[in-house]
């Protein structure tokens, strides 16, 4: 029963079918992963993708801890025998968390309040009195309630507790609450000041150092920027609504009269609003509008993430990789095609050394000697400097040369990955490493770094951690079910992330691979420990065997969908190798004739498509990028000049872009193009080649302000 109304309410919500949401429920709940469920369950789901999915399981979850909750306030209200058919029947159809606690607010067991200890008096029966407003000499009867013995020694003092017994009755009323948190939803402001004295201390916070607008037009960025100023203790941040209009909601709900019971009833409303209702108000507002932020925040971070993961990869090259660097040398190493280090050295071109002609020679012979394909060169500090020297060398074969974004090679080196992976070299050889592996592979190498240490997010240490790392992680799971992984040449880091697998079988898989060699086959798996029936199935089709003997084990073709596969070539008399490569073969099948309970049209479709391109990388074609050979530092910046750059990271308010002189320069969203722009990812991709032209540059501050307008540059160039 309880399962169905979640159906409901999360059919009615995302507007899906409610069949269709209980059967991926039922899936999740299974033990089915996301990826899984999009690709191989289309018939189940109605075709729903990875987010409509992660929207069902967040969504169901919210719905859970709702009841969770729920049943703790019943439990309370039964122990404290307050609990009423009416109550009950309130508590059970509330639909948010708010409207729950507003309902459990009056018998939500506190500390001692102005108003329990008014009650304690025994003054609660004149504060109904007074609430009732039905007496205009309202004094005389308050006089009867002066008792010294209690601690009611006068008038005023008898008045007062009342008129705490009323203020606590206002905030706690489940509709004034709503009507009143509506009002701060719609007509709210935010605003910050300067905290006394941290005018010269708080000066990058300096925009809001006097700052209001309407709370629900603030954007994330905003909003994570003042509440960061806030916990470093520069900036005061309030939440507020005009006093007279919530007053005024509240007197059209208590008010109904007009005599002096009544006007303490608005006295005790304005007490209720300064001292209760408007703080605890804002305080809800405040906590939503971080979320909110956080919200946005983390989802421009997995955007990012998921452009900078899906990155087009060089592939297997014979690749020599340098970490540039002046005093301490340029650190070289040397893969090969499957990324395993064979060489490494320390090269020192620049200055002190200046050892240009022993470098130059050094880089040739180590060019020669490894079959050397491709160069990538660290884009630090030296990397301009570095890739000078590298494009200046005729080297006897064909070589390309290319700088490689290295932010978080240097925690890599670091992390326990890579002192596993290297035990017998130092940070220096690892970074390096990691910056070659990066262009063969980006996804590949970068799973092994902690998201937060790539740099593509905003505001990513002020968000929720939880959230965040929840989105990652989701994020950096759909990216690798997404292009598959070869089992056979896969870390155990990148195969972690495989659907059904984990760190435990990740490692089992490559302890089996060690000792047996590579696997030959997809039903191999079953031979690896506790790599059993469930783990199967939601793994194997995400598992690639390049040189495997069936060639639907290359492609990401799900097992439980070879027989289909199988009976496509028995009906048309070929083997499946020549239904993959025959296109005429192909156009013959009538998928109507394939389906059935299990297999509809959709799994049918998504076949057809992979044995047409079997094992195709999603990602796109790897493209060269040159920055403008003057250009190396901000110095050589002048104002109009027009320059090639690569976007590193994109913001709300606009998108970052290198353009090769170790600081990116902005280009704010309203200089993103002609026409107005609401958000950056619908004109521009994280790494994506673009023309920029200089705006602004301040030396000072070592900020650059850039401009797309009227660039043929919303594509590649």
């Amino acid at each position: 029963m309880i399962q169905e109304k979640y159906t409901q309410i999360i059919a009615a919500e995302l507007n899906q079918q409610p069949g269709f949401v209980q059967n991926t429920i039922n899936l999740l709940e299974s033990g089915a992963t996301i990826p899984f469920i999009a690709r191989y369950r289309k018939e189940m789901t109605g075709s729903m993708d990875e987010v409509v999915i992660a929207q069902v399981r967040d969504r169901l979850a919210l719905l859970k801890e709702l009841d969770a909750r729920r049943e703790a306030i019943l439990k309370s209200l039964r122990e404290q025998e307050k609990l009423t058919p009416e109550l009950e029947v309130a508590v059970s159809n509330a639909a948010t968390m708010a409207e729950l606690e507003d309902i459990y607010l009056p018998y939500k067991p506190k500390r001692k309040t102005r108003a329990s200890m008014a009650r304690e008096k025994g003054l609660e029966p004149l504060a109904v009195m007074i609430l009732s407003q039905r007496y205009d000499d309202i004094e005389s009867r308050a006089a009867k309630f002066i008792d010294p013995e209690k601690g009611v020694h006068s008038l005023q003092e008898a008045i007062q507790g009342a008129n705490d017994i009323i203020a606590e009755k206002v905030n706690e009323d489940v509709y004034a609450r709503k009507r009143i948190r509506g009002l701060f939803q719609k007509e709210s402001s935010v605003s910050a000041k300067v905290v006394k004295g941290k005018d010269q201390e708080g000066i990058n916070f300096q925009m809001y150092f006097d700052y209001h607008e309407p709370l629900h037009h603030a954007p994330s960025h905003r909003l994570l920027a003042m509440f960061r100023g806030e916990n470093e203790g520069f900036l005061k941040i309030s939440v507020e609504v005009e006093e007279e209009q919530a007053h005024g909601i509240l007197e059209r709900i208590f008010i109904k009269e007009h005599n002096t019971s009544a006007n303490l009833v608005k006295s005790a409303i304005a007490d209720s609003c300064k001292r209760l209702l408007f703080p605890s108000i804002e305080t809800e507002m405040r906590q939503w509008a971080k979320e909110k932020a956080d919200t946005e925040a983390i989802r421009v971070f997995a955007e990012n993430m998921r452009q900078l993961l899906l990155s087009p990869p060089l592939g297997q090259k014979n690749v020599l990789a340098i970490d540039p660097g002046f005093r301490s040398g340029c650190k070289i190493v040397c893969l090969d095609r499957q990324g395993k280090l064979v060489h490494n050295e320390t090269i020192y071109p620049h200055p002190p050394q200046n050892e240009v002609k022993e470098s130059i020679h050094k880089i040739k012979s180590l060019v020669n000697a490894y079959k050397i394909e491709a160069i990538a060169i660290g884009n630090g500090t030296g990397g301009r400097e570095t890739e000078r020297l590298i494009k200046s060398i005729p080297f006897d074969r064909d070589v390309i040369a290319l700088a490689v974004n290295e932010s978080g090679a240097s925690v890599y080196s670091a992390s326990a990955v890579a002192r596993k992976e290297f035990p017998d070299y130092d940070v220096t050889v690892r970074g390096s490493v990691s910056i070659g592996r990066r262009l063969m592979d980006p996804l590949a190498e970068l799973v092994k770094i902690d998201p937060k240490s790539i740099g593509v997010g905003q505001y990513q240490h002020d968000v929720d951690q939880t959230a965040l790392m929840k989105s990652l992680e989701d994020t950096v799971v759909s990216c690798v079910n997404k292009v598959g992984v070869e089992v056979n040449t896969a870390s155990e880091e990148l195969l972690t992330y495989v659907s059904g697998l984990g760190p435990s079988l990740a490692k089992n898989i490559i302890a089996y691979r060690n000792e047996n060699g590579p696997f030959k086959t997809r039903n191999e798996f079953r031979k690896v420990t506790r790599f059993g029936d469930k783990a199967f199935e939601q793994a194997a089709g995400f598992l690639r065997i390049r040189d495997a003997k069936n060639p639907l084990d290359r492609s990401s073709v799900h097992p439980e969908s070879y027989p289909v596969v199988d009976r496509m070539a028995e009906c048309l008399h070929c083997t499946v190798d020549e239904l993959m490569g025959k296109h005429e073969l192909r156009s013959q099948i009538k998928l109507e004739e394939f389906t059935s309970e299990k297999v509809g049209m959709p799994t049918l479709q998504d076949i057809m498509q992979e044995l047409a391109k079997p094992g195709r990388d999603p990602r796109q074609q790897f493209e060269m990028f040159e920055f403008d050979k003057n250009i190396h530092s901000i110095s050589d910046l002048r104002v109009g000049m027009k320059l090639p750059g690569i976007i590193t990271n994109i913001t709300n308010f606009g998108v970052f872009v290198d353009l090769g002189v170790h600081q990116d320069g902005l280009v704010h969203i309203s200089q993103l193009a002609d026409r107005f722009v609401k958000d950056p990812n619908d004109v521009v991709k994280l790494n994506q080649k673009v023309m920029v032209e200089v705006l602004d540059i301040d030396m000072e501050r070592k900020r650059i302000q850039l401009t797309m307008k009227n660039q043929h540059t919303n594509q590649d160039v």
